[in-house]
């Protein structure tokens, strides 16, 4: 693909704007050339702000009217049973935030108009974008496939309440507007009640990038074992027998973000270090302990990673997965055993 690829937004809200048009917009080779944004006073001061040519009110004229590339719709996570199969009806690759949907039900649906479509929807798990992450996903692919520090023991991540936004919304846009429009939302998933399908709507809004970077980082899917009654200690094993654990909240930070993972071996460790989501220019950190005996001097290794935030990168990764040139991190399907994993939790952790 010579060309500019020629993206459309539907939805410039807070996380629109402020987590993803802002990249796209300084992408060489990405054009932004529509957005569909129903509060039309935001929408026209976001067009202007961003020298975006075409606006739209809805959707269905965006998608009507305009020849793209691909589609970015950054929603609510329990619009997308609702919006995301109308939008694959463009035949383009969709962009949507974490996670798939709202409940199970409503991700199989879109599995199913994605089956329908011929095309791809890419989760917005950014941190699988994070060049830190891109570093420490493939030196732990390594250690497990040469053996160098053993086999992979355990895998922890950490991931404290804290300061998520880092001033990442400090140019967001907003005008007076009307009244709300109304929105169709998904419908409350059919196997929990009310209190329950809270608590899970909770848990999959705070941690479902932690489930799904368990995943990524392990290699291999996993499975739920144990769930600490007080809600910190999510705790499982991997398909070969690597147990794992999700610390929810151990501590809270009110001006920091101190989320991490660490990757055990027997003979050292790959230790990742996470920005706030909303932070600009800033990658993660790797520290990387070989420590194999034999007279060996231990040596405790921390590349140097470029200026580039996960954010801009996973923009860059969604058109270039349009463009053919790599794979989606996060297609649908994957996204999909998220929502398992944690209704999976819930039933250990309430019993229901």
């Amino acid at each position: 693909m010579a060309e500019k690829v020629k993206i459309g937004f539907v939805g410039v809200g807070g996380m629109g704007q402020c987590a993803h048009l802002r990249n796209y917009a300084v992408l060489p080779e990405c054009e932004v050339a529509a957005l569909a944004e129903i509060r039309e006073n935001t929408g026209r001061a976001v067009a202007r702000q961003y020298n975006i040519p075409k606006v739209y009110k809805t959707h269905e004229d965006l998608l009507a009217k305009e020849k793209l590339d691909g589609i970015v719709a950054s929603q609510p996570f329990d619009r997308h049973g609702v919006l995301v199969p109308e939008l694959l009806k463009a035949g383009v690759p969709v962009f949507i935030e974490k996670p798939l949907a709202g409940s199970i039900a409503m991700g199989e649906e879109i599995l199913h108009a994605l089956a329908e479509s011929k095309t791809w929807v890419m989760v917005g798990y950014h941190k699988r974008s994070d060049p830190a992450t891109e570093y420490a996903k493939k030196e732990i692919d390594r250690l497990k496939a040469g053996g160098e520090l053993g086999k992979l023991k355990y895998l922890r991540i950490t991931m404290p309440a804290g300061d998520w936004i880092a001033g990442g919304f400090a140019d967001l846009i907003k005008r007076e507007e009307g009244p709300p429009p109304k929105l169709e939302w998904e419908p409350p998933a059919p196997d929990m009640s009310p209190d329950l399908f809270k608590r899970y709507t909770a848990f999959v809004n705070y941690y479902i990038h932690q489930v799904n970077l368990m995943r990524h980082l392990l290699g291999e899917p996993y499975r739920v074992t144990f769930a600490d009654p007080s809600g910190v200690l999510f705790a499982g094993q991997s398909t070969s027998g690597v147990p794992c654990v999700i610390e929810m909240s151990p501590y809270q930070t009110t001006i920091d973000w101190q989320e991490s993972a660490l990757a055990a071996f027997e003979k050292g460790y790959v230790k990742l270090s996470l920005p706030a989501p909303l932070a600009s220019n800033r990658a993660g950190r790797v520290e990387i302990l070989k420590d194999p005996g034999k007279e060996t001097v231990p040596q405790t290794v921390a590349p140097h990673l470029p200026w580039v935030h996960a954010m801009r990168q996973q923009a860059a990764n969604f058109v270039a997965a349009i463009r053919g040139e790599r794979k989606p991190p996060c297609e649908a399907a994957e996204a999909l055993e998220d929502l398992k994993i944690a209704r999976e939790y819930i039933r250990l952790w309430k019993g229901a």
